[in-house]
């Protein structure tokens, strides 16, 4: 077990990998032998404290060695088993475990996937799990991405999912009408779950509505945390936003920031700038999906200044499209059975795109970006909304995550000014300046001959580039993983604009 380790929590004692402390009980007896378990983990359990509550009132008191959020995996483990330890977390993980009492390992990943975690077979029969995809390429002729809400167990050496709600599971429509109290209160506690932190961090701020939202939320308890004296490092937020010169989301943050009373941080990049950093992107992120790299670019310059700064955490705005139908294409969905069912799907395959762009991009630098719109209990209230209330009338003023904006408009108290709270959904590539797809095309169609593009189907059989655009990430991406195995990580399908194949039949 390796584990390259970005402290967030106890940066001073919770190296890895975690080894089980020793424990006793009441009469002296060892109750859990010293190392007997061992974890190595990447991301945050928001809610270790009160696991460690609910354990000590469960009868299985244990006193940890760290501060790690981490290691609270360990007593789950032993009380609950693989599954059950899983199913209790609130956060983003993936996770590897070895009990030296029995031999059994396993390893889990978050819910939606939000942290990445890759498992691959050795030519031997061998198992190989790691966070990147780079890992193991040259070494595994089979690759997949791990499956989220998953664990994978040594002793029947296959997936179990523990990560199964209600709402994914209904034949019919959920039904619940929208209360727009509960719903904002629900995001509010997700916010305030991220901020949980023993290192400088900040928001990132597009000036879209779901970005804005997420630094108005945490600037709220931010205030309230530092008039209690509750040992924030910092008396303000901190913000920040990355685009061309002129774009539309500089312009926007900026004004978000100004009502919100962020201390704000506007980034700009030129194109070639963005051009030159592609290649970089691509090994980084182990993608070559086009909409991923166009998002991601900017995204990945950014946070490299955000670690210059000393920053280590951020909180991000991934999620709230597919829940609530954000995306422009969602207008034409024909009913709300079809609406549904294209959210489900989009959600489920977050973990290949959005989630893998704002993980990776920003991991890249040592920054980790932390997303509230996908915590777990949102998602049960969001989701169990009837989705009648998210399709897009604009005739009669619904526009595109109608409920989220009404939750939040607030006229006593607002959140945000209303050109904001009310302004139109922005692709994050479009938002940072729209000459900035132009430029990649443009640069595609100078560095792929139209010979290259025509022979395409023989040197990618598999996930065909259809665009020159396509078929320049996807050379990049096979000098870098030049496996089979590699490319098939990322699913073959149509799209148009983010969505999943199913919506393509809405525009025939």
């Amino acid at each position: 077990i390796a584990h390259e380790r970005l402290a967030i929590m106890d940066p001073e004692s919770g190296a890895q990998p975690l080894f089980a402390a020793a424990q006793r009980g009441p009469d002296g007896t060892v109750t859990v032998e010293e190392a007997s378990v061992i974890v190595a983990a990447n991301g945050e359990i928001y809610n270790y404290k009160e696991l460690y509550a609910e354990l000590a009132a469960d009868g299985f008191a244990y006193a940890p060695k760290t501060g790690s959020d981490c290691e609270v995996l360990i007593p789950l483990y032993l009380k609950y088993g693989l599954e059950g330890a899983c199913a209790k977390l609130r956060g983003m993980f993936s996770f590897i475990l070895y009990d030296q009492r029995t031999g059994f390992y396993g390893a889990a990943r978050d819910h939606i996937g939000i942290t990445s975690l890759y498992i691959g077979r050795g030519p031997d029969g061998t198992v190989w799990i790691a966070s990147e995809l780079k890992a193991m390429a040259r070494d595994c002729p089979s690759l997949e991405q791990f499956k989220p809400g998953h664990c994978w167990r040594s002793d029947t050496k296959d997936f179990v999912e523990w990560y199964a709600p209600a709402w994914r599971a209904l034949e019919g429509l959920p039904a619940a009408p929208c209360d727009y109290a509960k719903l904002r209160e629900a995001f509010e506690k997700a916010v305030e779950r991220r901020m949980m932190s023993d290192v400088p961090w900040g928001v990132l701020l597009s000036g879209g509505l779901d970005s804005s939202l997420v630094a108005s939320v945490a600037q709220r308890f931010l205030k309230k945390k530092v008039a209690a004296g509750a040992g924030q490092w910092m008396s303000a937020l901190h913000s920040f936003s990355v685009g061309l010169v002129g774009s539309p989301d500089l312009a926007a943050a900026a004004k978000a920031a100004d009502h919100i009373g962020t201390i704000h941080h506007p980034y700009t990049f030129t194109l070639q700038e963005g051009l030159d950093a592609i290649a970089e992107v691509v090994h980084h992120l182990e993608t070559y999906d086009v909409t991923t790299i166009r998002a991601a670019t900017p995204m990945f310059l950014m946070a490299r200044k955000i670690k210059a700064m000393g920053v280590k955490m951020v909180l991000s705005g991934e999620g709230a499209d597919e829940i609530l139908a954000g995306y422009l294409y969602f207008h034409k969905a024909p009913d709300a059975g079809e609406l549904f069912a294209e959210l489900k799907d989009k959600v489920k395959q977050l973990y290949i795109y959005d989630c893998l762009r704002a993980n990776k991009s920003t991991m890249a630098w040592g920054v980790e970006a932390r997303v509230p719109f996908l915590d777990a209990d949102f998602l049960d209230v969001a989701m169990s909304i009837d989705p009648r209330e998210k399709m897009i009338d604009v005739k009669s003023g619904r526009i595109e995550k109608y409920i989220l904006r009404k939750a939040f408009d607030v006229p006593e108290d607002p959140y945000l000014p209303k050109e904001i709270l009310w302004r139109q959904k922005e692709q994050f590539s479009d938002g940072v300046g729209y000459g900035w797809i132009d430029a990649l095309r443009d640069h595609a169609e100078a560095h792929v001959s139209d010979h290259q593009f025509s022979v395409a189907p023989h040197r990618f059989a598999y996930n065909t580039p259809r665009t020159k655009e396509a078929y320049y990430y996807r050379q990049i991406f096979d000098s870098l993983y030049p496996s089979l195995a590699a490319a098939q990580t990322i699913p073959e399908g149509k799209s148009i604009a983010c969505s999943t194949e199913r919506a393509l039949k809405w525009d025939a």
